[in-house]
């Protein structure tokens, strides 16, 4: 067995199917499919099971796949060491990351880190989706979900609150909501995927509510919500480090404060895979993103996450 077939299985259970695999190593399917085979009969077992869309490793597959995955680890190690020696810190970092949170929290954050690291080529990457984390082109991803996905290596960055709000002038006019139930006939501002079902998980008192109302405005970009739910155009519900600044001026104003709600779930986490070989660039954009999590954490001693809660609001009309 030599080194480049053991490389060959390492990018096809990385990639998850032979074409993605091909287009990496600049193969075609067939090829790389023959060198599989090839691979099998030296050993003389079944590697990885084949369907129409992914491949899987078998038992001996995975256990040849680690000792793979280490080898290529070491010599991407070798060679960062002698590309970057003498240099200053260099290489590309893809970072991908939600919208609010990339350009409110985040944007700050990272243009502190090019001062400090100029030579590092920042690819950074606005989106909201959950899946397809193990793309080439992203080692970094920032995610609001529930759990974590079990093959990635998850780093807790804190809670997110999702907050009801809306302008001062629409509360002391229009109401906002009482009870859980008023969202259904509010015309709600919400972050949500376009072209599916809204669904708001609701928690108080250690019980779980779950609503599906139906916006009036739907979006991925919460500054967009963010100015619609300011100029009066309905009730906003978007994670607190959002508006927390316009609710602190008495902007905005918050309703059912007593609920923790979420739309695409209660934590943030900042995401790799476990296998990938992490460069210098990348291992200290991870240390500095979870340093600036430790300075949150230092401003609220009591454990508080990154993100500020929510302020008290001053009480607004009653929904009429």
């Amino acid at each position: 067995m030599d080194l480049s077939a053991l490389t060959l299985l390492v990018e096809i259970l990385d990639a998850g199917n032979l074409s993605l695999a091909a287009r990496k190593l600049k193969m075609s399917r067939a090829n790389v499919s023959y060198h599989l085979a090839q691979l099998e009969k030296s050993v003389g077992v079944q590697l990885v099971r084949r369907t129409t869309r992914r491949v899987e490793p078998t038992e001996v597959g995975l256990r040849l796949y680690d000792h793979g995955r280490s080898i290529v680890n070491e010599i991407l190690a070798a060679q960062e060491t002698i590309a970057t020696l003498g240099k200053s810190l260099q290489g590309r970092v893809g970072l991908s990351m939600p919208v609010g949170y990339g350009q409110v929290v985040m944007a700050g954050w990272l243009i502190e880190f090019k001062r400090l690291y100029p030579g590092i080529l920042l690819e950074v990457m606005f989106e909201n989706r959950v899946s397809d984390l193990v793309r080439e082109d992203v080692d970094i991803a920032i995610r609001i979900m529930t759990e974590p996905p079990p093959a990635l290596v998850a780093r807790p960055l804190g809670a997110v609150r999702y907050v009801v709000c809306a302008s001062s002038d629409y509360a002391q006019v229009q109401g906002l909501p009482r009870q859980l139930s008023d969202l259904g006939a509010v015309p709600l501002i919400s972050a949500g995927f376009i072209g599916r079902e809204l669904r708001v998980a609701a928690y108080r008192n250690g019980q779980r509510e779950e609503v599906l109302p139906r916006p009036t405005l739907l979006s991925e970009n919460m500054l967009f919500l963010r100015d619609a739910v300011l100029a009066g155009l309905g009730v906003g519900l978007m994670p607190d480090y959002v508006v927390q600044d316009l609710v602190d001026r008495g902007q905005l104003v918050t309703a059912l404060d007593d609920y923790r709600l979420s739309v695409f779930g209660t934590q943030m986490f900042l995401l790799y895979m476990p296998n990938r070989y992490q460069t210098s660039s990348v291992r200290t954009l991870i240390d500095f993103i979870l340093a600036k999590v430790g300075e949150g954490r230092t401003a609220h001693p009591g454990g508080a996450p990154i993100m500020p809660l929510m302020s008290t609001a001053r009480t607004p009309a009653p929904l009429s």
